[in-house]
């Protein structure tokens, strides 16, 4: 049975991490629809357009979010939920996404994503039009069908109250 205090607070730990998908989203994508209206695209920027949205949607957006990152990161926040610490709560965004109290692998994974988006963002803003534009609109694709993803997962497991199958939260970081 799953308590209010519960539901909060994986809710809280969801919503940071939407929060954070959404920021992207609503970053790049006014930059990705610009090359598409812009009358710029020859056909093959069109051919490298479409190749890497649907890239993305399957890599991005099915694997990595859908297949891993998102019921990791539900199973996370149920789990949170039912076993909250005052540090865990108030970094509940950070310990769903697995970059604290979680396995070895986990940690390293998700911190080693972290740094190579920030990479990987840095980078791609120092491309001209319409490469930047190109490469943004298969990000927002691949990010929009990953936080489709993580809201579905999330309110599927607490419609079917569903527990956390997690087992391993490591007590350091």
């Amino acid at each position: 049975m799953r308590t209010g205090r519960e539901l909060i607070i994986a809710s809280w730990g969801i919503a940071g991490v939407i929060a954070l998908v959404s920021r992207a989203l609503i970053s790049l994508t006014p930059i990705a629809l610009e090359t598409i209206r812009s009358g710029q695209l020859r056909t093959w920027h069109w051919v490298v357009l479409v190749g890497w949205v649907v890239t993305n949607a399957y890599a991005e957006g099915l694997v990595g979010f859908h297949r891993k990152f998102s019921p990791r990161t539900v199973d996370r926040a149920l789990y949170l939920g039912r076993n909250p610490t005052w540090g865990r709560v108030l970094l509940a965004p950070a310990f769903c996404m697995g970059l604290f109290h979680a396995p070895r692998k986990v940690r390293i994974v998700s911190r080693s994503m972290v740094v190579g988006i920030i990479l990987l963002v840095v980078t791609v803003r120092h491309l001209a039009q319409p490469w930047r534009g190109i490469i943004d609109a298969g990000v927002v694709v691949g990010l929009a069908l990953g936080l489709a993803s993580l809201i579905y997962l999330f309110v599927r497991a607490v419609v079917t109250k569903r527990e956390p199958v997690l087992h391993q939260v490591e007590s350091q970081s």
